[in-house]
């Protein structure tokens, strides 16, 4: 195995310094090479699809491993963070070391905001947060008039109500403003396979993104790595790219905390059955045509409960604002009330000292934190004016109701922004 992830860092810490303070722990996405921007422009390389506005990935030894393959399958692992995989593969997780022994291990950066609707996003479009628009978890739809969920299509502050957008004349198939990549497979006769929990195959988020793709859904993970191992076994007339997205660890990372003991085990369980249940046993004439890659959207970091991060315990700060923050509980938009901007930040100084940093939306948009390219024309508008990146265990909960996670993402801190890159020839 090539363990990259060393030179990785060093090459992401390098990176040319902008005049944005994101505070001492952040860590800048890599739009250039090394983050998850870059993967899609990557697969349209090995896959013969035609190029996209992104560079691939600045990685010439994964080039030179997908060389003669005629199949990708990309297995995305919700929220496991760099440091988290290479501990968990030290433990419970050893089922992957065979896979490392015959593949290379890189470092990533997410996109900014490091969270799954963003991220996703950039992955099935090829195209940057600032380009698609899908800036966040909850964000201020101007042309609705509403703070939207950007997962479940529904008011921010409902549960349980998925959709509801849509009778509003909300087009989940064409919201985005760029295209999705299902067409550009299709157009070079790429066969195109996604696999999802059937709880969210009919997902707005997944609607969003899936056009033109042979989707399969399964129940729970023997379910999952029978149906993978079939289709990849099934003769390859065409590139064939085959996707995954399983989400269990991050739902057990916000109610548990991402150390906890439910999230190694269900994710050394996953990668075992994959192992076991499908990787193992591929013919090997389909295993020598097949490359594996192994990554995750975003990292997490532990926020144990701290009442004095929830916001209906600071009722001054919220009369400086027209709303709620939108956004990220890590990466806080704000709509601050005419000349109060100062006022927010001397509050941020008093109440939170240390833990928040704050940016002006406007600077951090044409600087390029939400990615390179033109930014969508309803890009400023999902931002605000201010931008908190917290710090620590630092966050801000506005949410109508009680506060249940201990493990949050969306932030720049590197358990967030970090995300492993496991590239393995299965044969």
């Amino acid at each position: 195995m090539a363990d990259l992830t060393a030179e990785c860092l060093q090459r992401i810490q390098a990176q040319p310094p902008d005049s944005l303070d994101l505070g001492a722990d952040s860590i800048r996405p890599a739009y250039h090479g090394l983050s998850l921007l870059n993967v899609p422009a990557s697969l349209c390389r090995w896959l013969g699809a035609e190029p996209l506005t992104h560079s691939p990935l600045d990685l010439r030894v994964l080039d030179d491993l997908v060389e003669g393959a005629r199949q990708v399958l990309v297995v995305l692992v919700d929220a496991v963070g760099l440091r988290r995989f290479q501990r968990w593969i030290d433990g419970r997780a050893a089922s992957l070391n065979p896979l490392l022994s015959h593949g290379h291990l890189a470092a990533l950066t997410s996109v900014v905001p490091s969270t799954t609707s963003a991220a996703l996003t950039s992955l099935w479009t090829g195209r940057s947060p600032a380009e698609h628009g899908v800036l966040g978890y909850e964000i201020f739809l101007k042309e609705w008039g509403i703070i939207t969920n950007m997962i479940t299509h529904a008011p921010a502050a409902f549960d349980g109500r998925a959709g509801l957008l849509y009778t509003a004349g909300f087009d989940p198939e064409r919201f985005l403003p760029v295209p999705t990549l299902g067409p550009r497979f299709r157009a070079a006769g790429i066969e195109t396979h996604g696999f999802l929990h059937y709880s969210i195959s009919g997902s707005g988020l997944s609607r969003m993104h899936y056009a033109d793709v042979n989707l399969h859904t399964f129940a729970g993970v023997p379910d999952l790595w029978v149906g993978v191992r079939h289709l990849l076994a099934t003769p390859i007339a065409r590139p064939r790219l085959v996707w995954v997205y399983y989400g269990g660890v991050d739902g057990l990372s916000h109610r548990h905390g991402p150390d906890s003991e439910q999230a190694e085990v269900a994710f050394a369980a996953f990668a075992q059955a994959m192992v076991n249940e499908c990787l193992d046993q591929l013919p090997a004439m389909v295993a020598r045509e097949t490359v594996l890659l192994l990554l995750s959207d975003h990292g997490q970091v532990a926020t144990p409960m701290n009442a004095h991060m929830e916001l209906r315990n600071h009722p001054d700060f919220l009369r400086l604002l027209h709303m709620h923050p939108t956004g990220e509980n890590r990466l806080a938009y704000l709509y601050p009330k005419p000349q109060r901007a100062g006022d927010i930040r001397a509050y941020l100084n008093q109440a939170w000292p240390e833990a928040f940093t704050p940016l002006q939306a406007p600077s951090a948009l044409e600087q390029g934190l939400f990615g390179p390219g033109e930014p969508a024309a309803v890009a400023a508008d999902r931002l605000g004016e201010m931008i908190l990146i917290s710090h620590g265990e630092a966050y801000l909960w506005w949410a109508q109701k009680e506060n249940p996670l201990l493990g949050r993402h969306g932030g720049l801190s590197p358990d967030e922004m970090l995300v492993p890159l496991l590239a393995s020839r299965l044969g």
